[in-house]
């Protein structure tokens, strides 16, 4: 884990360890052709220590040693850490300057369920995007993992007019593949369906966007005005393409995602000199062509893995349609409360404005996303393991792609846990295995945090490498 000066900048410490890994990896590729290579130019003689080529000139071999695991492993025999001795070594890493006065902290062993810290577990705090964790589960019980998300064009009110209905997938795509969701639908095979569709000799002179699938404001109770769009939100629409991006693959979201998806069907369908509105689809309308997401599990896994606000918000939407309440904040918050509720997780305390976790008006207590992630590991209910794999990998990808690989005492993919970071508020929460192979899960939010953003990433950081090296016995 590195450390923070004063400055609030990394203190001098080589990040060599993920780039070793790599190197290393990639080395072994290497040599793996090579060796390939070579066995199809020679065949085995004797004791298959010795390769004979074509001109029966022996060749050696190398000796290869014994493979060292890439990912930490479990051992159904690994100790329980004590909870008396991990809370003494993670009580002084919970009171550092960095993460203020209001911090909260579980830490519970997945196997047996037993607490094995707890810091004002109980009490409501403001959760960052570690709410996305909630958004999922209901995503996952509510929907289902299989499910998909349509996007459909009808025909428009006259010649010449279609309509694309949003059908809340932000994934779809302009480029294809998407250079941001692997698996998402690409306008360029709805552009195919609909060209297909039409009478012979149809030019297409107007496209509408239909965004009434989602009602009510833009933005959540609790944003800021600097939010949407900003490089990391955007006005919720069911219409979208890029994750509401103003470039595919770009960080940048835009301000009218419903627009931009009907300029990129005409550019699509060839045409982008089309008149492009908002409006409504004919009742009626016969359809010219749908395309599908990807499953609910990946888009729960993209949501949770890069903290895509827009994607969270769309899922959640989903869940409110899904159980009639209204496409809108509210009823994406009442829905998601209600889903996590029937799956079998004890909702008291939380409060959520939103299904992102960006509204400062959200509460969650630790020990509810706790209690979630011991489900999702032990399949209670077996819906809610797509969830695990979404979180990030420490050191590897996701929004912790670049922390959490600095202890070299530390097992690569140790450390697998969702990101959460407001003005303020900085969480983290996911499962750690121990230097003995047992699985844990741990939740930890600080919303009184001073305003020094890495200091406090470094410091949860800190926390999750103490239970990697823990016997704490």
């Amino acid at each position: 884990m590195g450390t923070i000066g004063s400055s609030g900048s990394t203190s001098v410490r080589p990040r060599y360890s993920r780039f070793r890994r790599r190197l290393l990896l990639g080395g072994l590729v290497v040599l793996l052709v090579a060796l390939l290579g070579g066995y199809l130019l020679v065949r085995p003689v004797g004791g298959g220590g010795v390769l004979q080529g074509a001109d029966d000139a022996a060749v050696a071999l190398p000796e290869l040693g014994s493979a060292e695991p890439v990912l930490a492993s479990l051992s159904l025999e690994a100790p329980v850490p004590a909870g008396r001795a991990l809370q003494t070594e993670l009580d002084p890493l919970l009171s550092v300057p960095a993460l203020g006065g209001g911090v909260s902290a579980q830490v519970v062993d997945v196997a047996t369920g037993e607490l094995l810290l707890d810091r004002d577990g109980d009490d409501p705090a403001t959760p960052a995007s570690t709410a996305k964790l909630l958004t999922a589960v209901a995503a996952l019980t509510t929907l289902g993992p299989e499910e998909t998300l349509e996007t459909t064009v009808v025909a428009g009110a006259g010649p010449g007019e279609v309509v694309l209905v949003g059908g809340g997938d932000p994934t779809l795509s302009r480029t294809a593949p998407s250079q941001t969701y692997p698996g998402a639908a690409t306008m360029a095979d709805l552009a195919e369906q609909v060209r297909a569709a039409l009478p012979a000799g149809t030019e297409v002179t107007r496209v509408v966007v239909d965004n009434s699938l989602f009602s009510g404001p833009l933005t959540a109770d609790g944003w800021g005005p600097d939010d949407a769009p900003s490089s990391y939100a955007a006005p919720i629409t069911a219409a979208a393409v890029d994750g509401a991006r103003v470039e595919p693959g770009g960080l940048a979201r835009s301000g009218q995602p419903g627009l931009d998806a009907g300029m990129a069907l005409a550019d699509a369908l060839g045409v982008p000199g089309a008149t492009v509105a908002l409006g409504d689809a004919p009742v009626g309308a016969g359809a010219l062509g749908t395309v599908a997401s990807a499953p609910i599990a990946r888009l729960a896994e993209q949501a949770v893995s890069q903290s895509d606000n827009v994607l969270a918000e769309a899922l959640a939407r989903h869940v409110a349609l899904a159980r009639d309440l209204p496409a809108t904040f509210e009823g994406a918050a009442e829905a998601v409360t209600g889903a996590v509720a029937e799956a079998g997780f004890d909702t008291a305390g939380l409060e959520l404005a939103d299904g992102s976790g960006l509204s400062l008006r959200d509460r969650i207590p630790v020990a509810l996303l706790a209690d979630v992630l011991v489900g999702a590991a032990t399949g209670a209910p077996a819906e809610i393991s797509a969830m695990l794999s979404g979180l990030p990998v420490a050191g590897y990808d996701g929004t912790l792609a670049e922390r959490g690989d600095e202890d070299p005492a530390t097992a690569p993919g140790a450390v697998r846990a969702k990101t959460g970071t407001l003005l303020g508020v900085h969480a983290l929460a996911g499962t750690v295995v121990t230097a003995d192979g047992r699985l844990l899960v741990f939740a930890v939010i600080a919303d009184e945090a001073p305003g020094d953003r890495a200091a406090a990433e470094a410091a949860l950081d800190d926390v999750a490498a103490a239970l990697a090296r823990c016997g704490c016995r």
